[in-house]
């Protein structure tokens, strides 16, 4: 089990993503646009700057769903690789079988 502070900074995080997420795309869809002046690229880069560390999505840990462990995690059943076999073996997790050839 993670040490909760951290699942709870990283949820904190999930939130000001979601806040931000409008203005950081346009922000972001400006910066990136050739066919612009260097000038308004770079002020849009400047105000992105402006937008809290922990507002940009990259910033976001992946983490397992029912232990919050941060490493070993599957997107696809968002568990970690642990628990993932924990609940396989027993059959909790609908079309995964244990492997056999």
């Amino acid at each position: 089990m993670a040490k909760l502070s951290s699942i709870n900074k990283n949820e904190r995080r999930k939130q000001l993503v979601k806040k931000y997420a409008g203005k950081y795309a346009k922000l972001k869809a400006i910066a990136n646009d050739e066919s612009l002046d260097e000038t308004e690229r770079l002020i849009a880069r400047l105000k992105m700057a402006e937008i809290p560390r922990n507002g940009n999505p990259t910033r976001i840990r992946n983490r397992c769903e029912l232990t919050g462990r941060p490493r070993g995690y599957y997107r696809k059943f968002r568990l970690a690789r642990v628990i993932l076999r924990d609940l396989s073996n027993k059959g909790l997790i609908p079309g995964v079988t244990k492997s056999s050839w």
